[in-house]
């Protein structure tokens, strides 16, 4: 019985992955442009975690092989938007920007959530991190709460539900979110 413990946790972890590869493999940047508001990040670094510039809403739009990504901050109580540009590294969601960061976009459903991986070099180290985002200023999806939940079991879980204060404004300065064509 004990050693078919590791075995099923090794199988579950298999299948999870695939289940993650077939999302990435599967992504169409045109539906997953629009409003999205950070509900919670997860982490092996604490020091990532303590940013004193909190993430709360992206805004992303792709143009070609290039995605715009304008980020609402909250620095200490005053909101500033930041305006990003990357470069596509390859098809399965993976984009480039400048300062040594990477966004991999690792799950999403499009129309409720979007699990991403977030690496960046500070500080001569690499940090990485996992964010998920919301398309409502309100609510959290049940089902992205829950594949977050999955894919963050092992690194230990820090929602981070916020005010949004600073993503209320990214949201009413750029519009309404996309309409999907199925």
């Amino acid at each position: 019985m004990e050693a078919r413990l590791p075995c099923t946790i090794l199988g579950v972890l298999v299948v999870l992955w695939a289940q993650v590869a077939a999302a990435m493999v599967e992504l169409d940047w045109q539906k997953i442009g629009g409003f999205w508001r950070e509900v919670g990040v997860a982490s092996y670094q604490s020091l990532v975690l303590m940013a004193p510039k909190r993430v709360e809403g992206l805004f992303l739009t792709l143009n070609g092989s290039n995605l715009t990504v304008k980020v609402a901050y909250n620095s200490s109580g005053s909101c500033e938007i930041e305006r990003i540009v990357g470069s596509e590294i390859d098809t399965t969601g993976k984009f480039a920007f400048p300062g040594h960061r990477e966004i991999h976009v690792l799950d999403t459903d499009y129309e409720g959530y979007a699990i991403l991986r977030v690496s960046l070099m500070w500080r001569g180290r690499n940090f990485h991190v996992l964010k998920y985002f919301t398309r409502s200023l309100e609510d959290e999806d049940q089902l992205g709460f829950w594949r977050f939940r999955e894919l963050t079991a092992d690194t230990g879980l820090y929602l981070a539900a916020r005010p949004g204060r600073c993503a209320e404004l990214l949201k009413e300065k750029l519009g309404p979110l996309p309409h999907f064509a199925d």
